[in-house]
């Protein structure tokens, strides 16, 4: 009869723990185009299986992370389309039947903050967050239309409000690939406001605007969505974004206050 090895035992526990998930994270489709690695499923059966990240603020020597999401908001209701000379009677393309994903805010939101470095979230004022100054507003300019004339965007960044002001129509001289796709220009600003953060997590990727962002700056990127049709999307956006020249060779260097004498 051997002793029993407490530690030993618990590392055994461990590994075999390890290798369940990692054995339920390969039953999910996985795309890596570049730097960034792609999933399809669920992000609340996905994220927890992903190698944990210890926010750098509890342990220093590691890449931040960061968060860059656009989450359902809770509005596939209110869906119209069209512009305010129409009054509403313009429907979007199939009826809005496929506006299911947005029938409710994802409550999950709300623990993103904790897993990362540092967080910008779109949509942030339809969920239950802490109190913060460092808000985002996207300025859409064009009034007509039935949709907000704004957006914002909850942040974890201890700064003033932030406004970014983008047609809306201009989307369409990128092409409109998903119901609430954000402008690629916007999420490029958005990672301005993200200079450390070596690794981007969009767990609700949509179309992949942030991947394809992240592409374009050299960032490392994990993204994962749910519906298939956006998921085959976002992974050729993606890879059409690498097979162009970045727009940094190497990221800029962060701005810094210089002295006056």
């Amino acid at each position: 009869m051997t002793d029993y090895d407490p530690a030993e035992n618990s590392r055994k526990s461990y590994d075999v723990a390890i290798d369940a998930m990692r054995d339920k994270l390969a039953s999910f489709r996985c795309e890596r185009v570049g730097d960034a690695t792609l999933y399809l499923g669920d992000c609340r059966e996905i994220l927890p299986l992903l190698p944990k990240h210890v926010p750098e603020s509890r342990f220093g020597n590691i890449q931040k992370m960061a968060v860059l999401t656009d989450p359902p908001y809770g509005l596939g209701d209110k869906w119209k389309g069209g512009n305010a000379a129409s009054k509403g009677k313009w429907k979007l393309s199939d009826g809005g039947a496929n506006m299911g994903w947005d029938a409710a805010p994802v409550e999950f939101v709300t623990s993103l903050p904790a897993i990362c470095d540092d967080a910008i979230i779109w949509g942030g004022n339809y969920y239950a967050l802490p109190p913060a100054r460092g808000w985002l507003l996207w300025d859409k300019i064009v009034r007509q239309w039935t949709s907000g004339h704004a957006e914002l965007a909850w942040t974890t960044i201890d700064q003033p409000v932030r406004a970014f002001n983008y047609a809306l129509g201009e989307l369409a001289s990128e092409g409109k690939s998903h119901p609430t796709q954000k402008p690629l220009p916007l999420m490029l600003w958005c990672l301005s406001f993200l200079p450390d953060a070596r690794t981007i997590l969009d767990p609700f990727m949509g179309s992949g605007t942030t991947g394809v962002a992240c592409a374009k700056l050299g960032r490392k990127f994990i993204g994962i969505e749910l519906e298939p049709k956006y998921f085959d999307i976002a992974c050729k956006r993606i890879d059409d974004a690498y097979r162009q020249p970045r727009l940094f060779k190497d990221e800029p260097p962060k701005p810094k206050q210089e002295a006056l004498l």
